[in-house]
């Protein structure tokens, strides 16, 4: 069972056929909304992928709210831990270029009121063995206490460091697996401009520092991992991007489901790559999330 305690937004997507610089106007040649939050995209990547989940968080009484969650409930996760409150559901404002590559502005709302209470109802669900999944888009502090609970309750924790906060390092640190871009391990390496043999030297010193699997994405260069000290790379498909926006929690939430279906952690790394490769082929974060069954046609 995977509980993902994290953010629930609505995405307001804007195409345009390049992304504007700063202080320029463009002409957009698309608009859409769709669901997100990195927390739900996830989970329903976990499910997609054929995992049992639950998710936890918030969401506001307004009209947002019913289409934030719609995929999440048409795809049989267990909701009954999302909270309603008196805030705006979170959004996400997100403009796509012609080349697939975008920006995006989150707007917390909702998110932000996801406590330390809230943290530990959403452990007490849980059993030892169970895996947990968060990110950065609901407060550091119920971040925190969900980190310090699944340990001493015996159950797998797994961070993925994004959007980059100023505790993302420390936070890092006390998952049992992270998960991070290029950029983000960047920050947890505590050095910017690493890449190749450097990159993996700083992973090997992180792991060997904290105990941890430490996994860093690499877009069209596929992942890396260390795991108990070894390294393992895994390759996703060779594709011409649509949107590469949720491509990375499609691969999170793919990797959650591998490991806690017992995969090891190469075949989980495999699928998790694929699985974000298809992602890109598609707009949109949630509609985008390729099945299970279209994971295994391209493994």
């Amino acid at each position: 069972m995977i509980t993902v305690l994290g953010s629930i937004n609505m995405d307001l997507i804007a195409t345009t056929a390049r992304l504007p610089k700063p202080g320029e106007t463009v002409a957009g040649t698309g608009f859409s909304t769709a669901a997100g939050g990195k927390g739900a995209n996830q989970a329903l990547a976990a499910r997609r992928a054929g995992a049992s989940v639950r998710m936890a968080g918030a969401v506001g009484w307004d009209s947002f709210a019913e289409g934030a969650l719609a995929l999440l409930k048409e795809g049989g996760a267990d909701l009954g831990l999302i909270k309603t409150v008196d805030e705006p559901t979170g959004t996400a404002h997100i403009i796509v270029g012609g080349d697939g590559e975008n920006v995006i502005v989150v707007v917390a709302s909702a998110n932000a009121t996801v406590s330390e209470s809230d943290a530990t109802a959403a452990l007490d669900a849980m059993s030892p063995g169970d895996t947990l999944m968060l990110q950065l888009e609901i407060p550091a502090a119920s971040v925190e206490k969900a980190l310090g609970e699944a340990k001493r309750r015996g159950i797998r924790s797994i961070v993925n460091i994004a959007p980059l906060t100023p505790e993302a390092a420390r936070l890092g640190r006390m998952a049992d697996i992270v998960i991070a871009n290029e950029t983000e391990f960047e920050l947890l390496a505590g050095k910017s401009g690493i890449d190749g043999a450097e990159r993996e030297a700083a992973m090997k010193r992180l792991h060997d520092e904290t105990g941890r699997t430490v996994i860093v994405t690499l877009g069209a260069e596929g992942v890396i991992a260390i795991h108990d000290g070894a390294v393992h790379r895994a390759k996703g498909l060779t594709i011409e991007p649509v949107d590469t926006v949720g491509a990375g929690d499609t691969f999170c939430g793919y990797l959650a489901a591998g490991l806690d279906a017992g995969l090891p952690l190469p075949d989980a790394l495999r699928q998790a790559a694929v699985a974000g490769s298809l992602a890109c082929l598609k707009p949109g974060a949630q509609p985008a999330i390729p099945l299970a069954s279209e994971v295994a046609a391209c493994l």
